[in-house]
């Protein structure tokens, strides 16, 4: 088995350390999605190296009844990943950039890059095979 480089190490826990750090500035619970929109979307999915983000809008039913595993996977994932809501009748210019023709659409985001999406209300365990891909 391979050892693991103590340099290596050392940066990894820095890192973690300062993107705690920065989750802690807009979610001080650290445990619940923050809100996105157009002005601050680029900002925050460059800030935050793994982002899901939640498109949705208040006339949604299937994205009120993906709204609560939202919830739990920001609360399930903190101090890996932030949850982020984007009301996308709030914020279109974000929701036609990124070709959001249905909702609710979840939206992977790594290093300020869209490498995944999930579109409708899919069960937990389908959103979590998509993340551990990525976390």
């Amino acid at each position: 088995m391979k050892e693991r480089d103590p340099e290596l190490e050392k940066i990894h826990a820095k890192k973690m350390k300062e993107l705690t750090a920065r989750m802690k500035e807009d979610n001080p619970s650290g445990n619940a999605p923050i809100t996105i929109g157009d002005a601050n979307f680029d900002q925050a999915i460059q800030k935050y190296p793994l982002m899901l983000i939640d498109c949705w809008a208040d006339w949604c039913g299937p994205c009120r009844m993906v709204e609560p595993t939202v919830a739990e996977l920001a609360r399930d994932y903190a101090g890996r990943m932030i949850v982020g809501k984007l009301n996308v009748d709030e914020n279109p210019q974000t929701a036609t950039r990124f070709g959001v023709m249905s909702i609710p659409t979840l939206l992977i985001m790594k290093n300020g890059v869209e490498v995944d999406r999930v579109i409708g209300a899919v069960p937990k365990h389908f959103i979590e095979e998509k993340l551990k891909k990525y976390v």
